[in-house]
C-alpha cells in the first residue's frame, strides 16, 4: 500500500509539473517581466549583404540601408595598430588572397578584398563591388548613427572587446547594439566591459535553452539574453556548405531541424520578450521557412531580395508601440 501510496503521489506531482509547465510557457508573464528592447528588426544584412556587394565593405553596408534593411551584422577584429576592423575572418587569405593575420598589420596596410567573392552562405554564387576596402567600426557608427547592429566578437580578446565598448559608449548605441559571440567566456567578457548591450545566446547557452525547453524547466528559469540567433537547418549542405564533417551527414541535419525548430519555444522566447532571428536565408523558400516557423527575424546576404520578399508577405502587427521609444517602418529604435 505504501509503494502504491508512493507512486500516486509521484505520478501527480509529475503531472501538476508538466501542466504547471506548459501553462507558464504560454504565460511566462506570470513569473518574467517582458524585456523592452529599443528595436524589432524583421530585416537583418549578413555581412552587410555579401551576395550583392563585397562583404562588409561600406559599399555594402550602404547598399544594404538604401534598400531597406533595419539591422546590420558583422564581426570586429583589431589591427596592429589598434583599430577595431570589420572583417569575418582572422586569416585574410579567403577575402584577400594574402596569408596575413589582421592583428598581424596596421590598419592603413590591409590588403584589398578580392575582386570576386564567394558567399560563404550560397556556394557557387559570388559578389563583385567598387569597394574593395576594410572598414572601421568607428566609421560605420558615424555613417549610421541610428542603424541597430550586431557586433560579433571573432577573438577572446581584452583589449578588442574594450575598444567596441568605449566605441559604442562614445556615439551613445548601448540600447541597440547587439553582443554577439559563440563562446561563452568571450560574452562573459562583453557583459562584464559593457552590461548595457543586449546580448545573443552562445553556442553553450543555446544548448542549454534546448535542455531547458525539453525538461520543462524553461518556464522557470530567467534568461538575460535578448536575441537567439540560429541557423536554419535547412540551408546546410545547400546553400552552405559547413567545415564540421558532422553536419555533412543527412540524419544530423535533420534531428537538428526537429530539435531545434520549435515554434512553441520560439513563441515563449518572443513573449518574454526576445527576438529569434534564423540565418542565412538566401533564397525566399528559406526565408518563407524562416518566419512560417516564428521567426521575428531573418538575416541574408541578400538584402534586396529580402525587401522584395517582405514586400510580398506583409508582416504581423507589430507589438504594441508603447514597448518603444521611437519608430521605423518595420524596425523600431529610439535613435
Amino acid at each position: 500500500m505504501d509503494v502504491l501510496s508512493g507512486i500516486l503521489l509521484l505520478c501527480l506531482a509529475v503531472g501538476l509539473y508538466v501542466v504547471c509547465s506548459l501553462y507558464l510557457l504560454r504565460n511566462p508573464w506570470i513569473l518574467h517581466k517582458k524585456k523592452r528592447l529599443e528595436f524589432y528588426c524583421r530585416h537583418i544584412s549578413h555581412r552587410g549583404g555579401s551576395g550583392e556587394k563585397i562583404e562588409n565593405t561600406m559599399e555594402a553596408f550602404t547598399h544594404a540601408v538604401a534598400v531597406g534593411t533595419e539591422m546590420l551584422e558583422m564581426d570586429c577584429h583589431l589591427t596592429s595598430d589598434g583599430y577595431v576592423v570589420i572583417s569575418h575572418d582572422y586569416n585574410l587569405m579567403r577575402q584577400t588572397g594574402y596569408d596575413k593575420t589582421v592583428s598581424s598589420l596596421r590598419f592603413q596596410d590591409l590588403p584589398l578584398y578580392e575582386e570576386r567573392l564567394e558567399v560563404t552562405f550560397y556556394v557557387g554564387h559570388y559578389s563583385t563591388g567598387k569597394d574593395r576596402k576594410f572598414v572601421l567600426l568607428e566609421d560605420l557608427f558615424k555613417k549610421f548613427p541610428s542603424m541597430p547592429m550586431i557586433l560579433e566578437i571573432k577573438e577572446n580578446n581584452d583589449l578588442l572587446i574594450k575598444k567596441v565598448s568605449n566605441l559604442v559608449k562614445q556615439y551613445h548605441r548601448e540600447s541597440f547594439t547587439v553582443w554577439a559571440s559563440e563562446e561563452s567566456d568571450v560574452m562573459a567578457k562583453c557583459n562584464e566591459q559593457n552590461p548595457s548591450m543586449p546580448y545573443m545566446f552562445t553556442m553553450k547557452r543555446g544548448i542549454l535553452l534546448l535542455l531547458l525547453f525539453y525538461t520543462g524547466l524553461l518556464p522557470f528559469v530567467p534568461l538575460g539574453e535578448s536575441l537567439l540567433l540560429f541557423y536554419l537547418p535547412s540551408i546546410i549542405n545547400r546553400t552552405y556548405i559547413p567545415e564540421e564533417a558532422i553536419l555533412k551527414k543527412r540524419f544530423v541535419v535533420y534531428l537538428l531541424q526537429k530539435l531545434t525548430m520549435r515554434k512553441s519555444l520560439f513563441e515563449h522566447l518572443i513573449k518574454r520578450g526576445l527576438q529569434v532571428q534564423l540565418f542565412v536565408c538566401n533564397e525566399e523558400s528559406d526565408m518563407e521557412a524562416a518566419f512560417a516557423v516564428g521567426a521575428t527575424g531573418v538575416m541574408s546576404d541578400y538584402p534586396t531580395l529580402l525587401t522584395n520578399y517582405i514586400k510580398k508577405h506583409p508582416p504581423p502587427p507589430p507589438p504594441p508601440i508603447s514597448y518603444f521609444k521611437g519608430n521605423s517602418k518595420h524596425c523600431i529604435a529610439n535613435r
